[in-house]
C-alpha cells in the first residue's frame, strides 16, 4: 500500500469536476450582472474578472469544509485512541489500532484514515511520534489539533497520566464542537435567508423589467446610468460580504 501524499489543510485543489462547475457558476454570475446592471454584452468581458474572486471564495469555502470534516474525524480518532490506551495498548499501538477504526467509520479515503496511515508508516520507520503529531498539527491549521499535539508532547516527556490528559483535552474539544454545532443550528436559518436575499435584487429588477418593458431604460447605455448602477453593484457586493461575515461566528 503506497503512502498518501501529505495534505496541507489550509490549501485546497479543485477536482476537474469542481473547477468546471465553479467556473460555469462564475461565468453565469458575470453574465447575470452584465445584463441586470449594464444591459451590455461589452460589460460581460470585464466582469469575467469576477471569476477569479469567485473561485477564490469557493476555495475558501472548500478549505473550511475540509477542516470541519477533519475536526469531526479527529474527534472520533481521539475517542478510539483513549479507548486503546485504557485497554492497555502502548501509545504507538493505540494509533495503529485507530487506523482500522477510522477505516471502518469513514472509509480508507477519509482524511484521518490517510493521516493515520502516514503515522503507521512513519512509526514503522522509527520516527518520533511527538514529531509526527507536531507536523500533522501544523499542517492541519486547527487549534484543537495543535493543542492536542502540545499536550501529548508535554505528557510524554513528563511521564504523566497520558490517558487522563488526553481525555481532558478530548473533553474540551468535544465541548467546543458541541457549542459550534449549536451555533450552526441557530444560524442555519439565517444562512438560508441570506442565500435568498442575495438573489432578491436581481429578482426584483428582472420582474419589473419583464413586466414593464423599458422601465429601466434611462439607467442603461449612458454615463450617468452606468455610474449609478456601478455604485449600486458596489453596495450590493459590500452587503453580500458583510452578511457573510456576520453569520460566520468563530468559537
Amino acid at each position: 500500500m503506497s503512502t498518501p501524499a501529505l495534505v496541507h489543510y489550509d490549501e485546497y485543489r479543485f477536482s476537474a469536476g469542481e473547477f468546471l462547475r465553479y467556473t460555469a457558476e462564475g461565468i453565469g454570475i458575470a453574465a447575470l450582472i452584465s445584463y441586470v446592471f449594464y444591459r451590455s454584452i461589452a460589460a460581460f468581458f470585464p466582469l469575467l474578472g469576477i471569476l477569479y474572486f469567485y473561485l477564490k471564495e469557493k476555495k475558501k469555502d472548500c478549505v473550511l469544509r475540509q477542516k470541519q470534516k477533519l475536526r469531526q474525524e479527529f474527534k472520533e480518532t481521539m475517542g478510539s485512541l483513549i479507548a486503546g490506551l485504557q485497554a492497555g495498548y502502548s501509545v504507538e499501538n493505540a494509533f495503529m489500532r485507530s487506523y482500522a477504526d477510522m477505516v471502518m467509520l469513514f472509509g480508507s479515503k477519509s482524511l484521518m484514515a490517510k493521516e493515520l496511515l502516514q503515522i503507521k508508516k512513519k512509526l514503522h520507520n522509527n520516527q518520533n511520534l511527538e514529531d509526527i503529531l507536531t507536523d500533522f498539527a501544523k499542517r492541519s491549521g486547527l487549534k484543537d489539533i495543535e493543542d492536542f499535539a502540545e499536550v501529548f508532547r508535554i505528557a510524554k516527556r513528563s511521564g504523566g497520566d497520558l490517558p487522563g490528559m488526553m481525555r481532558s483535552t478530548a473533553d474540551l474539544i468535544f465541548d467546543k464542537m458541541e457549542v459550534e454545532r449549536k451555533i450552526e443550528t441557530l444560524v442555519s436559518a439565517k444562512k438560508y435567508e441570506q442565500s435568498i436575499m442575495n438573489m432578491v435584487p436581481f429578482g426584483i429588477i428582472l420582474y419589473i423589467d419583464f413586466s414593464s418593458p423599458g422601465f429601466f431604460d434611462s439607467l442603461y447605455h449612458n454615463v450617468t446610468g452606468i455610474i449609478i448602477m456601478t455604485v449600486l453593484l458596489g453596495v450590493y457586493i459590500a452587503a453580500f460580504f458583510l452578511a457573510k461575515k456576520i453569520i460566520s461566528i468563530p468559537v
